[in-house]
C-alpha cells in the first residue's frame, strides 16, 4: 500500500561532502518497518518480499532525511560460486550457513544523487553489520554476500567498498529439476568479515543455533 509518506522528494544532487553527515539507522519498530516496507516496494526493481529468518533493515539518513533503504537476510542456501570459493563441504555448508548473511535489497532513493554515496554507505555497513547483527541476533556473521544483476547494473559501488566478485549464478533455482535456465544469471559478490575460506572449510567455525525472527 502506497501512501503520501513515501511520495518523492525534491532532487538532493549535492557532492558527498556536503551532503552531512550519511548514516545507516536500525529500523527498530513497527511504524519504521512499515515505511521501510513501504519505500522498497515502491521503488526497488525487485519489489518487497517479506524476509524469513534472521534479518536487519536499515535506513539511510542524513540530517534526518531518510536517502535509501538497506536489508540484510539469511544467504541463499546452496550458491556454486560462493560455496566453491568457500571450498566448504556439503555437511559444512549446512553446518555452517547462519556464519553468512546476505545484503538482498539495497536503495537509494531515485531523488538521491550524490556520486560515491553508495560506496561510503557500505563502507559504514561492514563497519558496524557485526555489532548490529550479534547485538540482535546474539551471534557475528563471517560473510556477507550480494547479487547484481549485470543486465541493471555493473556493481561499482561494492567493488569501490572492496567487496570481492566470486562468480555468477547458473541462473536456475535451488531446487530446479530442469538444469535449464529460467532467471537471470547474476553476479556474486562477497565481502569477508574474517579469512572465512580457511575458518569454514576447516570447521573450527562452529555455528550457533539463531533464533527465527519474527519480522
Amino acid at each position: 500500500m502506497r501512501t503520501e509518506r513515501s511520495d518523492p522528494r525534491d532532487k538532493i544532487g549535492s557532492e558527498l561532502g556536503q551532503l552531512g553527515r550519511v548514516s545507516l539507522e536500525v529500523v527498530t519498530n513497527k511504524e519504521a518497518t512499515g515505511l521501510w516496507n513501504e519505500y522498497v516496494e515502491r521503488y526497488h526493481y525487485l519489489g518487497y518480499k517479506k524476509p524469513f529468518g534472521c534479518v536487519l533493515r536499515y535506513f539511510i539518513v542524513s540530517k534526518e532525511r531518510p536517502l535509501g533503504c538497506l536489508l540484510m537476510a539469511g544467504a541463499a542456501k546452496s550458491l556454486g560460486a560462493r560455496d566453491r570459493w568457500i571450498g566448504w563441504s556439503e555437511r559444512q555448508r549446512l553446518r555452517n550457513l547462519p556464519w553468512l548473511i546476505c545484503n538482498s535489497r539495497y536503495l537509494i532513493f531515485p531523488w538521491v544523487q550524490v556520486k560515491h554515496m553508495a560506496s561510503h554507505v557500505l563502507g559504514q555497513l561492514a563497519r558496524r553489520v557485526r555489532a548490529d547483527w550479534e547485538g540482535r541476533w546474539g551471534y557475528h556473521p563471517v560473510l556477507m554476500e550480494t547479487f547484481v544483476d549485470p543486465a541493471r547494473y555493473r556493481g561499482t559501488c561494492y567493488r569501490a567498498a572492496n567487496w570481492l566478485v566470486l562468480g555468477r549464478t547458473t541462473g536456475r533455482g535451488h531446487a530446479d529439476l530442469t538444469h535449464r535456465a529460467n532467471r537471470s544469471v547474476k553476479d556474486v559478490l562477497g565481502y569477508p568479515e574474517e579469512r572465512i575460506a580457511s575458518l569454514l572449510a576447516s570447521g573450527a567455525a562452529q555455528a550457533c543455533q539463531p533464533a527465527a525472527a519474527r519480522t
